[in-house]
């Protein structure tokens, strides 16, 4: 079943990557959150001409991580600063590098106010299909 708007939440924003020695580049972004997969938050990164990258988060981490540092290893996140200047700094790393973005940390939590008032925390498995999620996965049909 596709994506119906009122089962999408979805907010467009800049993040900045963050450039040694503090230079900051504009990355056009979307977070983007679907009922169909409720413990995700989707950041999809827009790199260039009809170019993105997707990373998907925990939403639960995503939401720890807007009041303290959390995440090991591919995926970090922690407030910055204080006050309105308030940023989200995400740090992501793959086998193809690493990149420190930041964000409006006010901008992200209240989008993710709005997926939970869509899925609030721990309805996420309602109406989900275990088995037949868990029989596509293990057999690889998408």
């Amino acid at each position: 079943m596709p994506d119906q708007p009122d089962h999408v939440i979805d907010q467009t924003l800049d993040m900045e990557l963050v450039l040694p020695p503090g230079e900051r580049l504009a990355v056009p972004t979307l977070l983007h959150y679907s009922v169909q997969d409720p413990f995700a938050a989707v950041f999809v990164f827009c790199t260039g001409a009809d170019r993105e990258v997707r990373w998907a988060l925990d939403r639960d981490m995503l939401a720890k991580g807007l009041r303290r540092p959390v995440g090991r290893g591919d995926v970090r996140l922690r407030p910055t600063g204080s006050g309105p200047g308030t940023e989200l700094s995400l740090t992501l790393c793959s086998p193809h590098g690493r990149a420190r973005l930041a964000a409006p940390l006010r901008v992200i939590a209240q989008w993710l106010g709005r997926t939970y008032a869509l899925v609030p925390s721990g309805q996420e498995a309602e109406g989900l299909d275990v088995d037949a999620e868990l029989s596509r996965l293990l057999h690889g049909a998408a």
